[in-house]
């Protein structure tokens, strides 16, 4: 069975790639369901986290490894006690890149309307997780919300936020993402936060909330003095540790926050607000590649992460 597998190399890098003799899943038992891969969809950060050894990475005794949480498969067969899901069936599954799996079927998976396009949903993990991200942060209708770094979670996380009244900023320091996110038109304002911008543009003490996808080392007391008296910062983005200067957190009484991955609930109102036409999702896709392609997209994305925004890979 062919999967995307993170080995070492011999001079302790790790590169991810396609192998053909990963094991098999069972055959579904009770409440499961056996799939057949579609599409799945990259997960820029956490992916990258562990092919470079960050915080979410196996250690290296724990080599090769499996990845990934979006899999858009066809279910193909159903155990005994299956009552929800039927053969021919497409879901959204938070399961890694392989070819197939099994999952019951009150697992973490969204059943696909016929009216949602299937390359889209496999970037309902990342986007899932914005959805995620905003509803932990809780905008209210006319906050001033900092959204930091403009990667794919970063851009969902603009378009969730607006949708929920929030008046939104965005900023990063690649200028094509910045432009993408112009072209959505859900951020009041747009900055360019290279060199010197972040000084020159980010107020003190001018968001209700600042969100966090970039996870820049030093930056956390920045955007702790970015926020209101008592505003919040999520910090999302992976890292090991988080240091920031205590006094101007105590001045601010700030409230430090952080969440992980997404619910079914969270699938379910992300796939009502993309039918609604109030998020975008095939905006963001850059690449859209046969599985054989792969090796190259993890390079990239290893060595080049700036290459790259959504990228769906296409198992049939």
């Amino acid at each position: 069975m062919k999967a995307f597998v993170t080995k070492l190399l011999p001079d302790k890098r790790r590169e991810k790639t396609v192998v053909t003799d990963w094991k098999e899943p069972a055959p579904p038992v009770r409440n499961e369901v056996l799939c057949q891969a579609v599409f799945t969809g990259l997960t820029n950060g956490t992916e990258r986290n562990q092919i470079i050894g960050g915080n979410y990475s196996a250690p290296d005794d724990r080599l090769p490894a499996g990845g990934g949480y979006q899999n858009v498969g066809r279910v193909i067969e159903t155990g005994p006690g299956v009552t929800q899901l039927q053969v021919g069936d497409l879901i959204y599954a938070s399961v890694d890149h392989v070819e197939r799996f099994t999952i019951p079927e009150d697992g973490l998976l969204l059943k696909l309307p016929e009216d949602v396009d299937p390359a889209d949903a496999a970037l309902f993990g990342i986007s899932g997780v914005a959805m995620h991200c905003c509803r932990r942060v809780d905008p209210r209708i006319g906050e001033k919300i900092l959204i930091v770094g403009q990667g794919c979670i970063g851009m969902f996380a603009a378009q969730i936020a607006y949708a929920m009244g929030a008046r939104v900023t965005v900023c990063d320091v690649e200028e094509s993402r910045l432009e993408q996110i112009r072209q959505l038109g859900v951020a009041e304002q747009v900055f360019n936060t290279s060199g010197d911008g972040w000084n020159a543009q980010i107020q003190d003490g001018a968001f209700d909330a600042v969100m966090d996808f970039a996870g820049v080392p030093d930056m956390v007391t920045p955007m702790i003095q970015a926020c209101k008296t008592r505003g919040r910062l999520l910090l999302v983005a992976g890292r090991f540790d988080v240091n920031y200067t205590f006094n101007t957190g105590q001045f601010k009484e700030i409230s430090i926050l952080q969440c992980s991955h997404f619910t079914r609930d969270d699938l379910e109102n992300l796939c009502r607000f993309l039918r609604q036409d109030s998020i975008k999702i095939a905006p963001l896709i850059r690449h859209r590649v046969p599985v054989d392609e792969a090796p190259q997209i993890y390079r990239w994305l290893r060595d080049e992460p700036m290459r790259l925004l959504g990228t769906v890979f296409e198992w049939e």
